[in-house]
């Protein structure tokens, strides 16, 4: 499947909130791309001069590529409670990020040490989950957060959680297929 195709079911999905005349053919995408029926789990990124302007994902794959595609892509846009609604304006200058995760997969470990001689920078992504709430990073947070230590403390620091003496979360990792 061509990774265009993708960004332009993005793309329409956002743009269908400023037009109504967007349509997405959804029976003739499928009946074209086949892959787009199977169960998948995507991140959709938007950054707008560099900055981040909208992420929203789905961790573990319940629904088509497709639709999980087209509600993510959207919800970026309008949805992500750390921005305001995407703007006509900014949509026309953003630029979108598509990841498509790879199952979770758990990692069990001793302390810290162990974890960190665990995890691959830039192709792990980390899902870190503690009674009952949880926070992620897309492989692609490593970019800005290179060392573990930074990495694990702003993973931390998002899901806001406490750490204590008997802080162990559970750790889960999944790869993903970038396309922009």
């Amino acid at each position: 499947m061509e990774n265009q195709v993708l960004l332009d079911i993005a793309k329409k999905a956002i743009q269908k909130r400023f037009d109504e005349s967007i349509l997405i053919d959804k029976e003739k995408l499928l009946k074209d791309f086949p892959k787009l029926k199977n169960i998948g789990a995507t991140f959709v990124t938007l950054t707008l001069d560099g900055q981040l302007r909208g992420c929203i994902g789905t961790l573990y794959a319940y629904r088509s590529l497709l639709d999980d595609l087209i509600s993510n892509s959207y919800a970026a846009a309008f949805e992500d409670p750390r921005f305001y609604e995407l703007s006509l304006e900014e949509f026309e200058k953003i630029n979108i990020e598509i990841s498509i995760l790879t199952a979770p997969i758990e990692i069990i470990y001793k302390d810290l040490e162990d974890l960190k001689s665990k995890l691959k920078p830039n192709i792990h992504g980390v899902i870190l989950q503690y009674h009952g709430r949880k926070s992620t990073f897309l492989p692609q947070v490593w970019e800005q957060l290179p060392t573990f230590e930074d990495f694990f403390a702003h993973l931390c620091h998002k899901g806001s959680f406490e750490i204590d003496l008997d802080f162990h979360p559970q750790i889960f990792i999944y790869e993903v297929k970038k396309i922009k």
